[in-house]
């Protein structure tokens, strides 16, 4: 049986806490004696989240057992929490087998110096500033999470469902994930390279009208012609002009905005259809299975076919 210890503060984010023990809660009940589940605060006393829900712990923190997995969440009170708390996870932290964060509390980890030399992510609104206070560590904001070693780190607050789900995989193997997936109706499992945004939601929205409308025309038509040519004069302006307007309004350079555009056009319907490879790159405009394996590898780490296996849901017995 692997003991997780969750740690609770003032401040938590409710899901933070709630989306991973829901997970490991699942393959509990469906495979008795794997997981023992606890909580615990600083001082053993209820803690009031950011939503306003309260929680109450197990334990205090000093009467905690050893864990064999120790998951801390992140939330508004990991940004000014009690400085006992840093100096407990400095101490037992490293004692655990795995070490994993959910959200923010990256940023917990990294102020008791136990991100120190490894790749870490967060919820990408923190990544500057993590990276900043800490340049001992390699921040990536694209994932969902990451693995280094023992430790993993988690993005917003729904990719601690992901990374539970990725660990139970590991701990129980895939089918018992897949089942806990099924019942909280979430996918089997995004892969941990996955961004974190949409394409629209990565880049923002430009100002000026024209430029606007090629963005909505490349949503719409991730099949057409989509070269800067063609779109700089959809827009009316020349090439050059075109692509350092849109990169300067966006954030996104034009042909990374198709690439990913083109990924998740792709990978909707992957998930939503039963359209065979061929026809899926096409029409997504990779032009032939082959363009799309490549485009896959690169961005997931996975073949539109191991893909679709992953993701799409079973169909309905």
């Amino acid at each position: 049986m692997r003991t997780l210890l969750v740690v609770l503060f003032d401040g938590v984010q409710s899901l933070d806490v709630t989306g991973p023990v829901e997970v490991f809660a699942g393959a509990e009940l469906r495979r008795p004696g794997s997981y023992r589940l606890v909580t615990a605060a600083l001082d053993g006393s209820p803690v009031r989240t950011s939503s306003g829900l309260t929680l109450v712990p197990d334990h205090a923190l000093c009467d905690a057992p050893t864990p064999h997995t120790l998951i801390v969440p992140g939330g508004q009170g990991s940004r000014h929490t009690d400085e006992r708390l840093l100096d407990w996870l400095r101490e037992r932290g490293p004692r655990a087998d795995r070490l994993v964060s959910v959200c923010t509390g990256a940023v917990l980890l990294a102020r008791a110096g136990l991100l120190d030399g490894r790749r870490a992510t967060t919820h990408w609104a923190y990544c500057d500033t993590l990276a900043r206070h800490h340049p001992e560590i390699a921040v990536d904001p694209d994932p969902i999470y990451v693995r280094d070693g023992h430790i993993a780190t988690s993005a917003g607050v729904t990719s601690g469902i992901d990374l539970a789900l990725a660990l139970v995989e590991e701990d129980l193997g895939r089918d018992t994930a897949l089942t806990i997936a099924r019942h909280l109706v979430v996918f089997l499992r995004r892969p941990g390279n996955q961004a974190q945004f949409s394409a629209q939601l990565a880049a923002q929205t430009a100002q000026r009208e024209p430029l606007r409308q090629v963005q909505q025309w490349i949503t719409e038509h991730p099949d057409g012609d989509l070269t800067v040519e063609s779109l700089a004069a959809r827009a009316r302006l020349s090439p050059r002009h075109f692509a350092r307007a849109f990169q300067a309004e966006t954030g996104t350079a034009p042909g990374r905005y198709v690439d990913r555009v083109r990924l998740e056009h792709a990978r909707r319907l992957l998930e939503d259809t039963a359209d065979g490879i061929e026809e899926v790159s096409r029409a997504s405009g990779y032009g032939t299975p082959e363009a799309m394996r490549r485009a896959f590898v690169k961005a997931l780490g996975a073949s539109p076919a191991e893909y679709r296996r992953r993701f799409r849901p079973a169909p309905a017995r």
